[in-house]
């Protein structure tokens, strides 16, 4: 879904995805960026390129350090840009929970909030493992 969304826009889905991270974290540097994602540094600058020519981040120097480049999502025209897949997507999946009964939308809570805790359980065990190897 999320690569289709980002085809629609002209966005690969790994660039669908980063600049989501950006907008929901705000503008941070290159190397934020790199540690938020895991990518080197190398490939946030090639990212970086892709979405400052399609308009969707400008780079800026730091307020504090002008030798820092922070990489600066353009979140009100994203969010045009990107809004109306979303909006579609919302729209039917809202039609969708409301034939749900409140049991079955009780397990369903139950079930994603137990499975996102099992998820940050086990990325926290493989963020400890990898920093003991340094």
């Amino acid at each position: 879904m999320h690569e289709a969304i980002a085809k629609s826009v002209g966005l690969m889905g790994t660039d669908h995805k980063y600049l989501g991270l950006l907008i929901r974290h705000g503008e941070m540097t290159a190397g934020d960026l790199s540690k938020l994602t895991g990518l080197t540094t190398g490939a946030i600058t090639g990212l970086g390129n892709r979405l400052e020519k399609r308009k969707l981040v400008k780079r800026a120097f730091g307020k504090d350090d002008r030798r820092k480049i922070l990489v600066v999502p353009d979140t009100a025209y994203d969010m045009r840009r990107l809004g109306g897949p979303f909006s579609t997507l919302q729209k039917k999946m809202v039609r969708l929970i409301s034939t749900l009964t409140e049991k079955e939308t009780d397990i369903i809570r139950k079930y994603l909030i137990s499975t996102i805790e099992v998820m940050k359980e086990v990325t926290n065990s493989l963020n400890v493992k990898e920093d003991s190897n340094e």
